[in-house]
């Protein structure tokens, strides 16, 4: 069965995320440039890239085991957006938060759903 990952919510959702990262790390010191920015952006394209790969496999665990991919960058973003403003890189986290919150409900319940299938 062949899936479109543009079609799954939690990819639409995701690509939000690395939207709202990719604006929020742009306010960022410039020394961060290659540190902290850096990290946060790689971890937030992470996460529908691998829905999105996952989705092209054929299998049910394979979208699975990517699923979970996506859940570890997902949990890598949420650790490094919670040291940006303990690093006096920005204020205000809280928009990210809830979007990552979002992406992580939304990835659960797909995971879930298609452990019920099996």
């Amino acid at each position: 069965m062949r899936r479109n990952h543009k079609d799954l919510r939690a990819w639409q959702s995701t690509m939000q995320l690395v939207e709202m990262v990719y604006r929020l790390t742009a306010t960022f010191p410039k020394e961060e440039i290659y540190g902290l920015s850096s990290q946060m952006r790689r971890a937030a394209v992470s996460v529908p890239s691998n829905i999105a790969e996952g989705a092209a496999r054929q299998s049910t665990k394979d979208l699975t085991r990517f699923l979970v991919i996506a859940s570890g960058s997902l949990a890598e973003l949420d650790t490094q957006l919670e040291l940006s403003p303990n690093l006096g890189y920005c204020q205000d986290t809280s928009a990210v938060q809830l979007k990552i919150d979002e992406v992580s409900a939304l990835t659960h319940a797909l995971m879930k759903s298609l452990k019920e299938r099996e």
